[in-house]
């Protein structure tokens, strides 16, 4: 996959990603781009897993210096690698903190022929139940490692898709 780069011409705020850890895994992978694999990162606690598929949006390059992160709600997981076209619905606009506070913002997005979610264009669409749960899988799954994840703000589709335009690697 080295040499992958996301399309930002798709248009109909659709964008193209890649699942590090599918719905449901409690292993966090990550892509190593210099070596064309994905590695085994850690492993979650007992009871935490992956609650929609997480990834991110190859070429670009987010303000923690990794690529944007996804999160893409469909009917069933998927797997590590896979490249998924998805609709970008809006983000949890975020800080992370450990030694320094950096923006970390986590992009939402849906599967566009997901039985359960195609038709959601919108964050404001989801379940304010679900939104919750995401953001407090973010806050314990970054307390695990000692950082602190802290919501300050949710994004509509056009303030995500701005966030990944602004994020694009030239």
């Amino acid at each position: 996959m080295t040499g992958i780069k996301s399309s930002n011409s798709l248009g109909h705020n659709l964008v193209e990603a890649i699942v590090e850890s599918p719905q449901g895994c409690r292993n966090k992978y990550k892509h190593d781009e210099a070596r064309n694999v994905f590695t085994l990162k850690k492993s979650l606690p007992l009871g935490a897993e992956f609650p929609y598929d997480f990834g991110f949006v190859p070429g670009t390059k987010a303000q923690d210096g990794d690529p944007i992160d996804i999160m893409i709600l469909m009917d069933a997981p998927t797997f590590t690698g896979c490249y998924v076209t998805c609709r970008v619905i809006g983000a949890i606009k975020a800080e992370q903190t450990k030694s320094k506070t950096v923006r970390n913002d986590r992009i939402i997005a849906v599967f566009d022929l997901s039985s359960t979610y195609g038709h959601i264009t919108e964050l404001e669409q989801l379940s304010p139940a679900i939104i919750r749960q995401i953001e407090h899988f973010f806050i314990s799954y970054n307390q695990a490692e000692g950082k602190r994840f802290i919501p300050i703000g949710r994004a509509g589709t056009a303030e995500a898709m701005k966030l990944i335009e602004d994020a694009w690697v030239q």
